[in-house]
C-alpha cells in the first residue's frame, strides 16, 4: 500500500472520527441516533478486500475505543469491527452483486451495523456489564436499525467516490 493511500485514508477516518465526536453526538437525536463512523467504517470494509476491512475495522475500532463517548472494555470494539469488517468484505468479495447493487450493499451494511451493536451488546454482558432494561435495549436496537437504513444511502455514494479516489479505481456504485 502505497504513503498516498495510506495518509488519505488515515485523514478521512480522522475527519470521520472527529466530525462523529464533536457533532453527532451532541445532537439529541429520537431513540439514541446513528454512528456515522461506524456506518462509513462497515461501508468503507464492505468496498475493500478482506485483508483491507480487517485492518479498516481494527483502525476503526481503535478510534471508537478511544472515544469519551464509549464506556465498554479498551479493545472491545476494535474486537467486534475486526470480525465484522473482515466479514463484511469477504462476503462482498465473494458475491460479486454487493458491489454492483446499491440496494444490496444497503442492506448488508445496515444489517453490518446491527450486528456490530449486537455482538458488542453480548460481549459486554459477558464481560458483566450492565446494560439496562431488555425493553430499553431492543427499542435502542431497533431505532438504531432505522437511522442506519436511512443514513446508508444518504453517505454510501460519497464513500463509494472517496474509496475509488484513494485507491485510483473506477466507481462500482
Amino acid at each position: 500500500m502505497s504513503t498516498r493511500k495510506i495518509s488519505l485514508t488515515a485523514t478521512l477516518f480522522l475527519f470521520i472520527y472527529i466530525l462523529q465526536e464533536a457533532f453527532i453526538t451532541q445532537l439529541r437525536i429520537a431513540g439514541g441516533g446513528f454512528s456515522l463512523f461506524l456506518i462509513f467504517t462497515l461501508l468503507w470494509a464492505a468496498l475493500s478486500s478482506p485483508n483491507m476491512g480487517a485492518l479498516t475495522g481494527f483502525a476503526a475500532g481503535l478510534l471508537i475505543d478511544l472515544s469519551q463517548s464509549t464506556a465498554g472494555v479498551f479493545g472491545q470494539w476494535t474486537l467486534v469491527l475486526i470480525l465484522i469488517g473482515f466479514g463484511i468484505s469477504y462476503f462482498g468479495l465473494g458475491y460479486e452483486n454487493v458491489r454492483l447493487n446499491p440496494f444490496t450493499i444497503t442492506f448488508l451494511v445496515t444489517i453490518s451495523v446491527f450486528i456490530a451493536r449486537v455482538v458488542y451488546l453480548l460481549l459486554s454482558l459477558l464481560l458483566g456489564k450492565d446494560l439496562g432494561t431488555f425493553s430499553s435495549i431492543a427499542t435502542s436496537l431497533l431505532i438504531g436499525l432505522l437511522w442506519s437504513a436511512a443514513v446508508v444511502p444518504i453517505a454510501m455514494p460519497a464513500v463509494a467516490r472517496a474509496f475509488d479516489f484513494i485507491n485510483d479505481s473506477r466507481s462500482r456504485l
